[in-house]
């Protein structure tokens, strides 16, 4: 249960009069109750469907993406905008408490003094405790039935996303164990271990590799800093990789250099990371697969699914660029990445965090204080110092520009709006250099997901609605 923070009152010195307690259920239909009276929600089914979104966010959200979410048509947006928040202030505020807190940028719904029906059960089975059988009558109720927006694309797909968590927690309880007592007692959905295996490049080089999970299959194009076990373990990789897992044979792998492929290597350039997705895909020996690829791992899955496209059925890319900051990077931006090269090489083994931190910032902006140090730490552990220069040198040449007009099979390239390591713009350029590609930016800063943050969830519903939109791995 959550219990509301307190604000001073007339109770006297030393006293807190507790804030007014408001409750929203969401599942089974939105409903909105305070002091054991129901309260009138607005007749728009957007403005219904904005409190929704705020509420289950959780976080603040930047104007331009609500707009973008709900009001696309050719009247004035931002007055639309405004509008509903006017509404929902005067439906979710008062005596004294302010729970939508609005700036000239950014909205977010406060959650103190708000006891809301899915986020009480999500903290029941964390906890491990709570009815079983009320848990399951809870959670046994659609989420948000009658808010579906289907001419809204970026809302449904964040609906989609919530209902397919509940979903998981739905399978929580009714999973091995449950009946034992504790709606836990069947774990938290662990997958079963995966299996790590190791295929040879061309040139010898030992390529360490895994495969989890039993459905259709999906391969992912290395990226720099991975390791099978520390990564299928960091609080980082893991929601990523295990929601990946329950709808496929996920098949990863360690670049050389790296984690557990052999470090010690001569080449550590953009061909040999081709092939080392060859080797491996030959390795796990499915004929054809859909091809994801993150960062610079974007440009090795077009390179790969251009040279072999009797492989690859679709594309998915997150976060990548087709050239490196050395081929069209400004003088400005070049002479700040041949700096922090410096800062590399002198300090990335380092006991002292602060020069890893350099890169943790970048890639996570939005990441707590816990989930830097988990990253630094996990960055130290994947590769040497010696070789984080030489990858940071391989990546700043990359390239693949006269490629983008030769991918044959579905794209999707999804980017985050906010991303600092690599700008927008370079998966905008991505999605108009590939036949037919669509394009998709997120509400996030992250240049990596982090499980916990709505983006993750967008991500995953877009692939899944991707796949399922072409099933057969051909364009629509």
């Amino acid at each position: 249960m959550r219990e509301g923070g307190a604000q001073g009152g007339a109770d006297g010195p030393g006293t807190r009069a507790p804030r007014p307690l408001l409750e929203i259920e969401v599942l089974g239909g939105l409903s909105l109750s305070a002091g054991g009276r129901r309260l009138p929600l607005p007749a728009s089914r957007k403005a219904r469907a904005l409190l929704a979104h705020l509420v289950l966010s959780g976080r603040r959200v930047h104007r331009e993406v609500l707009v973008d979410m709900f009001w696309d048509g050719p009247d004035d947006p931002r007055a639309a905008l405004r509008s509903a928040l006017w509404k929902l202030r005067r439906l979710v505020d008062g005596d004294g408490v302010r729970r939508l807190v609005t700036d000239g940028e950014w909205v977010a719904f406060a959650s103190d003094a708000v006891r809301i029906d899915l986020v009480e059960a999500r903290a029941a089975l964390e906890a491990g405790d709570g009815d079983p059988e009320r848990l399951r009558r809870i959670l046994g109720q659609p989420l948000l039935p009658g808010l579906d927006l289907p001419h809204h694309p970026a809302f449904q797909v964040w609906l989609v996303a919530e209902r397919e968590a509940v979903e998981r927690l739905r399978a929580r309880l009714v999973g091995p164990g449950a009946a034992a007592g504790s709606p836990l007692a069947g774990g938290a959905l662990h997958l079963a271990r995966q299996r790590i295996g190791f295929a040879r490049a061309r040139d010898g080089t030992r390529i360490a590799w895994a495969r989890i999970g039993e459905g259709p299959p999906l391969v992912k194009a290395a990226n720099w800093l991975n390791h099978l076990e520390l990564d299928w373990n960091s609080p980082i990789w893991s929601p990523l990789f295990q929601d990946l897992a329950r709808d496929h044979c996920l098949i990863r792998y360690d670049e050389r250099g790296n984690g557990m492929s052999d470090r010690e290597v001569a080449d550590l350039g953009f061909e040999a990371f081709v092939t080392d997705l060859a080797c491996v895909a030959d390795a796990a020996g499915h004929r054809r697969f859909p091809l994801l690829g993150l960062s610079q791992g974007v440009a090795v899955a077009i390179a790969y699914a251009v040279r072999h496209p009797e492989r690859v059925s679709h594309l998915l890319l997150w976060g990548g660029y087709a050239c490196g900051w050395r081929v069209d990077g400004s003088p400005e931006l070049r002479a700040e990445r041949e700096a922090i090269l410096t800062l590399v090489a002198r300090g990335w083994g380092r006991d002292d965090p602060a020069y890893r931190h350099i890169f943790s910032s970048a890639f996570l902006p939005g990441a707590t204080p816990d989930e830097l140090a988990a990253f630094d730490e996990f960055q130290r552990h994947t590769t040497s110092a010696a070789n984080a220069v030489r990858f940071l040198n391989a990546f700043a040449e990359i390239d693949v520009r006269h490629e983008l007009g030769e991918v044959r099979c579905p794209t999707l390239v999804m980017h985050a709006r906010g991303d600092r390591r690599v700008p927008l713009e370079k998966g905008v350029e991505l999605a108009a250099g590939i036949p037919g590609a669509e394009f998709v930016a997120l509400p996030t800063d992250n240049h990596l997901l982090l499980g916990r943050e709505p983006a993750s969830a967008l991500f995953l519903a877009h692939v899944r609605a991707f796949l399922a939109a072409h099933p057969d791995g051909q364009p629509g």
